[in-house]
């Protein structure tokens, strides 16, 4: 057992699911929050491009200075609710000029000012046409943001002023098409992917058990008619089924579970039912039968702990392929919208154009995170595997 803790594909699991339990405190924006421009690249990419960022003023700070060592932003966005003393205004002072953003009165001021509004651009003098960022932050250097007095006297001011800039980089994962934070939404999707491998492939081992014990135990036109059951869902292509079964009953987590898991029971029957032919006859089930036990004890006492290592292995190689399935029925558009999984996250990408916008961070971590994930139950499957069959170990070394 000590060298299952010490594994890893243990330890990287417990990390994984720790950080999917911790996301929803932990990350310090709402996956679903439009935090940036669409499909703006990581901050580590394009150093040219500037990074979206929100300066503050608020009582305590009046001015605020701001290196700009980049390319003119994308858009920019004033919003406040503050109360003067004295009236003011709202200055941007570049390296060259001095714009006067927005007056400000003695007593309280609302404002919700966007770039692109005519009003604003007739207020600083720019043509209709003009792009106010492009005129506003045209030159490198040092800006300062400032609350002005328009009298010697410091302003008294309450509330807060923010000042959006909104360019091509942000995070460390970028953005989607929505304008969504990647990696919140990468850190999101864990826990999607581990309920839906872990519950549809746990539900689906329980069923695998009961039928392959009945089964495997009952023997004669029992064992044929499951047995026969189960070769007619095999032959089923599963793909196009779980595709109308989840048009059909919704397209909830939930439904997508048990969808799963109905359709994953039966590699499980069979290896339960082969273990059990092989201890039914066995002399202490014989004897057990000889003294006159009930069959539902020597299943439940005798016949299922036999069962159980090989079920946990069972468990362990089977999430891969529901979490794989998931994300197949997700990237297919089947799934519920507002669940945020990796599967959905590859969906929206294609479907928006992220291949023919180069937009590879919105492809790779979704991707990496299944391929990393199903290699994580595969190595811990194999090493269940090999505790339960030292030959198969020795095998393997050889």
């Amino acid at each position: 057992m000590m060298s299952l803790f010490r594994r890893w594909s243990f330890l990287l699991l417990l990390f994984i699911a720790v950080l999917s339990i911790l996301a929803p405190f932990s990350l310090s924006v709402s996956p679903n929050q439009e935090v940036a421009p669409p499909f703006s690249t990581p901050l580590w990419l394009k150093r040219n491009l500037p990074p979206t960022m929100k300066i503050t003023l608020s009582e305590n700070i009046l001015k605020k200075n701001i290196a700009w060592p980049y390319n003119p932003p994308t858009q920019i966005h004033l919003s406040g609710e503050i109360t003067l003393s004295v009236p003011s205004a709202l200055v941007l002072e570049t390296p060259t000029q001095k714009f006067v953003l927005h007056h400000l009165t003695v007593g309280k001021n609302t404002f919700d000012i966007d770039g692109r509004d005519l009003s604003f651009k007739q207020r600083l003098n720019f043509s209709p046409f003009a792009q106010i960022p492009s005129e506003l932050f045209s030159e490198k250097g040092e800006y300062i943001f400032r609350v002005e007095p328009d009298f010697s006297a410091p302003p008294e001011m309450r509330g807060t002023i923010t000042f959006d800039i909104k360019g091509g980089r942000w995070g460390l994962l970028g953005t989607d098409q929505r304008g969504r934070d990647i990696f919140s939404l990468f850190i999101a999707g864990i826990r999607v992917s581990l309920i839906v491998g872990i519950s549809a492939t746990l539900l689906a081992s329980l069923l695998g058990l009961f039928f392959g014990l009945i089964s495997g135990y009952a023997g004669g036109w029992t064992d044929t008619i499951i047995m026969r059951g189960v070769d007619i869902l095999l032959s089923i292509p599963i793909l196009p089924i779980l595709m109308v079964l989840a048009a059909y009953w919704g397209k909830g987590l939930w439904q997508l579970v048990l969808i799963l898991s109905l359709f994953s029971w039966m590699g499980t029957a069979r290896t339960v039912r082969a273990m059990t032919l092989s201890l039914r006859d066995s002399s202490y089930i014989e004897g057990l039968r000889g003294l006159g036990a009930p069959t539902f004890y020597i299943l439940w006492r005798h016949l299922l702990p036999e069962t159980l290592p090989l079920l946990l292995a069972n468990i362990a190689l089977g999430v891969p392929g529901a979490i794989l399935a998931e994300a197949g029925i997700s990237f297919l558009g089947l799934s519920d919208p507002r669940i945020i999984s990796w599967g959905r996250m590859l969906h929206e990408a294609h479907s928006f154009g992220a291949f023919t916008r180069g937009a590879w961070w919105m492809l790779l971590p979704p991707g990496l995170g299944i391929t990393l994930l199903c290699l994580i139950f595969l190595d811990l499957g194999k090493f269940l595997e090999e505790q339960i069959d030292p030959q198969l170990k020795g095998a393997l070394k050889q």
